[in-house]
């Protein structure tokens, strides 16, 4: 467990623009992703992630020029996936200012794509990013190309292959709760949680504050990732952190900025 919980920006983007989506559908364009980052940033995110949301399905990444963008600005770890198919693919990001890379559709297809990136980079640079739905049966699927296809992966049993074969991170999106504001899907979060011995960020579904103390005791989550909240303007970071100081939360305390 990491020793402060981070409050992370996500921001998923579809060509230039930041998009935000419900339950990964119904996609609605927000504004430019840089000046949302810059301005996470200054309100004190501790990391962002961007995420393409289309990447996967047109078979490239066009976030290298919004990342380079952003790290001109931004001087806190960015994670960047969508469309990462290969170790050549992770290392134009790292090479274009991210800190991270996430991959989802192709490791679910070819799995040593994650020892490959870990064995380059390193673990810390290499996040796995499942997008989980629960099923009948009470259990989650790992869904790729943005929620819309199954994999067949059992997504607590993924989470725990993923970490074995070098995954320094799990970023875990409920597609079930992603936009709905009705809180994280607590379950989930926990069970891979405690499947796997790396640091595990939740996203979708914050709406208020006790969704973020709910997922962090409840959930085990290292990491939480906020979207919707900060760009329809529901709740800034400087909010949540003060609320989540409130709550007893372990979190980053920033000074007060001199106005």
């Amino acid at each position: 467990m990491s020793a402060n919980t981070r409050l992370i920006a996500r921001l998923d983007i579809k060509g230039p623009h930041l998009i935000k989506s419900i339950n990964l559908e119904g996609i609605r364009k927000i504004g430019d992703p840089n000046e949302f980052a810059r301005r996470y940033y200054e309100q004190g995110a501790d990391e962002i992630i961007y995420m393409d949301m289309v990447a996967s399905l047109y078979g490239r990444n066009n976030l290298h020029e919004i990342v380079t963008t952003t790290a001109k600005n931004v001087f806190v770890p960015i994670t960047a996936g969508g469309g990462v198919r290969s170790v050549s693919d992770a290392e134009t990001l790292l090479h274009s200012g991210a800190d991270k890379v996430a991959v989802n559709t192709v490791a679910t297809q070819k799995p040593e794509l994650i020892s490959d990136i870990a064995a380059r980079f390193g673990s810390q640079c290499m996040v796995l990013s499942i997008e989980a739905k629960k099923q009948d049966d009470g259990t989650w699927e790992a869904y790729v190309d943005c929620g819309r296809e199954r994999s067949g992966l059992n997504a607590v049993e993924w989470a725990k292959k993923g970490a074995e074969l070098g995954a320094g991170e799990i970023l875990v999106t409920s597609i079930d709760q992603e936009g709905t504001r009705q809180g994280f899907d607590i379950e989930l979060t926990r069970q891979i949680s405690d499947a796997v011995n790396v640091p595990v960020i939740a996203s979708g579904g914050f709406g208020q504050m006790d969704h973020l103390t709910s997922v962090v005791h409840d959930g085990k989550a290292d990491a939480v990732a906020f979207a919707d909240a900060l760009h329809y303007n529901r709740m800034s970071l400087k909010d949540i952190r003060g609320d989540a100081i409130k709550a007893g939360l372990s979190v980053r305390k920033i000074m007060e900025e001199v106005a």
